[in-house]
């Protein structure tokens, strides 16, 4: 993975590029990115810069053995650290890890670099769980440290999504993550900083990934994902500046319209003030066997209320709204109270947080569709 392979985030390109030519590396380095917008690219390509012999103009060769290896996740100085849980791929008597799933965790980066943490569990054979890094992690991060690198290059840990490491694998890292050995990186990957663990989070020097215009999103869709061109640049006006999610609407519309209904069932019954339809679509949610896909329903509902928010406020041009869904948008929007839209983020974030802690989802949905039914 190259600089040049990436489009966007010139900025970031940049410090990373004068990072490493001035020798001043930083040791370990948290890239807070909205869902699917490119950070892990990023990153890879600044680790393939870090050891490439051969650096030219400010990007890697991308022919060197060591680019070679990087850009297919081989190298042996690489390690990947993301949320795993039992799966269907690796069976019952082997204990989850990312050393375990490794396989899947190369085919699927490789496939697609920006994908979402629900496409992780899917690639992993765990969509109905939630992924966690657990304390055996670790020992595995303390295990490879403890070696030389192989090349007598850079050694990096990649630690994908921190906010789902435990207090007690965080704890274990500390000292390492503020001390680590000669020549030895940590790059974490978050899409939500503020759930990083402070002892963490304090430790690194952060920086943001920006979404990317809707020009760089249908360039990168037609380029590297042979999506016609119309359609590309269609998906990139409702992809939030997102690869990732233009990439997941595009592939999985199945899952996109049954929360689109069940989220504008909820809310023209709301507005209608009728308490009946709003618990049953609250009922139909809880119902999901899969957790990742009610916590899926809050991330949508919350976009959703966003464009609400944007259109209430004659903002409907940068919105995002695809042309078939601005009638129910203007018409909601019309309806619902002036201080509705950011209340109700404040009840969506609050449910996917107790989904999080393993609450019942009948509670959880049927409070949610109480407070949307009272505050609308």
């Amino acid at each position: 993975m190259r600089f040049a392979d990436i489009k966007g985030n010139d900025d970031v390109k940049a410090a990373l590029v004068g990072m490493a030519d001035s020798g001043r590396i930083a040791h370990a380095m948290l890239f807070y990115e909205n869902e699917g917008c490119g950070a892990l690219p990023l990153l890879l390509a600044y680790f393939q810069y870090l050891n490439c012999r051969n650096r030219q103009g400010g990007d890697s060769c991308g022919e060197c053995p060591s680019c070679s290896r990087i850009s297919k996740l081989i190298h042996p100085d690489l390690h990947f650290v993301y949320p795993v849980n039992a799966g269907s791929k690796i069976g019952t008597s082997v204990k989850p890890s990312s050393e375990a799933y490794l396989k899947y965790w190369r085919e699927l980066v490789t496939a697609n670099p920006y994908f979402l943490e629900s496409e992780l569990y899917a690639a992993l054979g765990m969509e109905k769980k939630a992924g966690n890094i657990a304390v055996a992690e670790s020992k595995f991060i303390l295990d490879k440290l403890s070696m030389t690198s192989v090349e007598d290059g850079y050694k990096a840990v990649v630690i994908w999504l921190p906010e789902r490491m435990n207090a007690e694998a965080a704890n274990r890292l500390l000292k390492i993550v503020e001390e680590p050995p000669e020549k030895t990186v940590f790059l974490f990957v978050t899409h939500a900083p503020e759930k990083v663990l402070q002892t963490i989070f304090s430790r690194c020097q952060s920086l943001r990934v920006l979404p990317l215009s809707k020009q760089d999103v249908a360039e990168v869709l037609h380029s590297q994902f042979s999506i016609p061109c119309d359609q590309a640049e269609s998906q990139a006006c409702v992809s939030g500046g997102s690869i990732g999610v233009a990439l997941n609407m595009l592939g999985d519309r199945e899952d996109y319209d049954a929360f689109m209904d069940l989220f504008s069932d909820m809310l023209n019954a709301a507005a209608a003030k009728d308490l009946l339809t709003v618990l049953e679509t609250a009922e139909t949610i809880a119902s999901w066997t899969s957790r990742e896909k009610q916590k899926g329903f809050c991330t949508f509902a919350g976009e959703c209320i966003r464009k609400i928010f944007m259109v209430k406020e004659n903002m409907a041009v940068i919105s995002n709204v695809p042309a078939e869904e601005m009638q129910f948008f203007t018409g909601i929007a019309a309806k619902c109270q002036k201080n509705f839209c950011p209340r109700a983020i404040g009840y969506i974030n609050k449910a996917s947080s107790l989904l999080d802690r393993n609450v019942n989802p009948k509670i959880i949905f049927c409070d949610l569709a109480d407070r949307i039914f009272l505050n609308i």
